[in-house]
């Protein structure tokens, strides 16, 4: 099985960082590294504007339109990830080091991250039996988290 390039490892402000950048033709700017670090330090998938609010605070000459090119960029080395997490906008982490997949919470929007063996194993048994080579893997999952089912019977 073909793992996805943008899985292969997280990676901070070391020099695979900036050979990625750089094998695009590009550098590892103070705004770039900006976006990485705030990724890097966050626990939550931030979209943009918070990205960008985030940004705004160590830089107040940063704007929204370079928040979004370097999210462009670093996504294309496969230094970040997208993903919409049951909306319709994305939200942005640093590529993580294995294959994660996520579950959301309908009522308050919780993220759950978790790792799956056995979609890995399935994805393997069908790139064997069908010859496929696959190049991404997204699982996410909708539902109600505990907190929510108790405070709303709808819920269950």
């Amino acid at each position: 099985m073909t793992i996805p390039n943008g899985q292969a490892n997280a990676m901070a402000f070391n020099s695979n960082s900036i050979a990625a950048i750089r094998s695009h033709g590009r550098r590892l700017t103070r705004q770039r590294r900006l976006v990485l670090e705030i990724l890097e330090e966050s626990q939550e998938h931030l979209d943009a504007e918070t990205l960008y609010e985030r940004a705004k605070a160590r830089d107040p000459d940063i704007g929204l339109a370079t928040i979004y090119r370097s999210l462009a960029l670093l996504k294309e080395t496969g230094l970040v990830q997208e993903d919409k997490l049951g909306e319709d906008h994305g939200h942005f982490e640093t590529t993580p080091s294995s294959p994660h997949h996520h579950f959301t919470c309908l009522k308050c929007g919780r993220v759950v991250e978790f790792e799956s063996p056995q979609v890995i194993e399935v994805v393997r048994r069908l790139c064997e039996s069908e010859g496929l080579q696959v190049t991404e893997v997204r699982l996410h999952l909708s539902g109600y988290c505990p907190k929510c089912q108790e405070s709303d019977s709808n819920c269950k």
